[in-house]
């Protein structure tokens, strides 16, 4: 099995969809702790990046990510616009030259999305921040690749991880961004980017769900 342009366009185009549903709530997330606008930023970033799917369909798996990255830059705004930017950016190297992503290069492309996180936002897991949904995330993948699971299975492993990493932010106390400038006042509220990060890595097992078989 192996991940496809199609599918990853399906994976964009989902979690796009997922973004918007869950934009009152990401939002709301965020007003605990931040800026208020986590759902609404990220919204409007991938309303544009639905409207310029169709102008990138013809180009390879990392022109689409680098579009997707480029077009999160100028258009979201706070944190969340230059740090998925520099996710999907990574991304986009780790997959070049590629026509589809085995299983090893699904890793490899996650991995360097979640140095980007780290080199991007000077953050250690623990933080309070979207990379306490990544890093589990993919250290679950590459474990479940390493035991010779197939990149469904790793998926689903990734997914289990990324929702654990996401609820783990609930007891912490934020030690990077807005939140942090709460102090203990951050701890028992849900980081938003760990949430829309976690709906990420959902939407892309779905994607690959519906090609399986």
């Amino acid at each position: 099995m192996v991940l496809t342009k199609d599918v990853v366009l399906t994976w964009l185009e989902t979690f796009a969809r997922d973004v918007e549903e869950n934009r009152a709530y990401l939002t709301e997330l965020d007003g605990a702790i931040g800026d208020n606008d986590h759902g609404t930023n990220l919204d409007r970033g991938f309303r544009a990046v639905l409207n310029s799917l169709p102008d990138e369909r013809d180009k390879p798996i990392d022109g689409v990510l680098k579009a997707v990255g480029m077009t999160l830059i100028k258009t979201v705004g706070g944190a969340a616009g230059p740090l998925y930017g520099t996710v999907f950016l990574r991304m986009a190297s780790a997959a070049a030259g590629k026509e589809a992503l085995s299983e090893a290069d699904v890793g490899a492309m996650l991995a360097a999305g979640t140095k980007g996180i780290v080199d991007r936002g000077k953050a250690e897991v623990g933080d309070k921040t979207m990379l306490d949904t990544w890093a589990p995330a993919v250290d679950a993948f590459q474990e479940a690749e390493a035991s010779g699971e197939d990149l469904l299975a790793a998926l689903q492993a990734a997914a289990g991880a990324a929702e654990e990493g996401m609820k783990s932010t609930i007891p912490l106390v934020a030690r990077k961004g807005r939140a942090s400038y709460l102090g203990e006042r951050s701890a028992g509220h849900q980081d938003p980017g760990a949430t829309s990060s976690y709906l990420l890595f959902k939407d892309l097992l779905s994607a690959v769900e519906g090609t399986a078989g």
